[in-house]
């Protein structure tokens, strides 16, 4: 996780991309959080751990909080300050509670070849800070974080 001098985005740069919950959708997401991050000045390995968690979050709205209905929206918000770059994902569905998704037990998980359920985990585990509220009636928000390393 280096950052690179040659193009970083202003300390009060904020972006924001709206897309319709639909999987097609995704590689759009990908490629302006990727782009984003890009020009903040990460390297290419954050950026592609960056681009996977928000994917993962995007995905999660999709099949939980709008179960699948393609014409809700999901708004991608960029805010990217002197030392960490965060991503904010916002949407009108249905909302849970986080604390009641527990750690996969991965061997488990492996031996039973399960598919999907690590949403969270993979979330947490690429990045720095994780973090979802819901604001009944509203929206619902989850919050990704990515510092960048200390020089």
């Amino acid at each position: 996780m280096t950052r690179s001098s040659a193009h970083p985005i202003p300390p009060d740069k904020n972006t924001a991309l709206t897309i319709l919950s639909r999987t097609e959708k995704l590689s759009l997401v990908r490629d302006f959080v990727s782009e984003s991050a890009r020009k903040f000045g990460f390297d290419e390995e954050s950026i592609n751990k960056i681009a996977l968690a928000v994917d993962e979050a995007c995905t999660n709205v999709i099949k939980h909080s709008y179960k699948f209905a393609t014409d809700k929206d999901i708004t991608i918000r960029i805010n990217a300050t002197t030392d960490k770059f965060e991503v904010l994902i916002e949407d009108h569905g249905i909302s849970f509670d986080p604390e009641k998704i527990q750690a996969p037990n991965m061997k488990e998980y492996l031996t039973q070849y399960r598919r999907g359920g690590l949403g969270m985990f993979l979330m947490k585990s690429l990045m720095d800070k994780v973090e979802y509220k819901a604001y009944p009636g509203s929206r619902n928000e989850v919050r990704l974080v990515k510092f960048l390393p200390s020089k």
